[in-house]
């Protein structure tokens, strides 16, 4: 999993701070809405994957996806 120290976040990228609002799980299954229909990938299999464990899957599930778009950190 690539969750960063805000040392090492890449400029450039969205930054998500899993500490925050942001990263609360009902947000972010809603910026992976986004993206997909950004990038044309199907949410639902997505969803259903980040919503198939703990909170921990959730964001594995999420940097798995979208981890070359956002930066998660903590």
């Amino acid at each position: 999993m690539a969750i960063k120290n805000i040392e090492d976040l890449i400029e450039g990228k969205r930054k998500i701070d899993l500490t925050g609002p942001d990263g609360n799980a009902f947000r972010l299954l809603g910026i992976a809405k986004n993206l997909s229909i950004d990038l044309e990938l199907k949410f639902e299999k997505i969803r259903k994957e980040m919503t198939s464990g703990n909170y921990e899957n959730l964001i594995k599930v999420f940097d798995d996806y979208f981890g070359d778009y956002v930066d998660l950190y903590r």
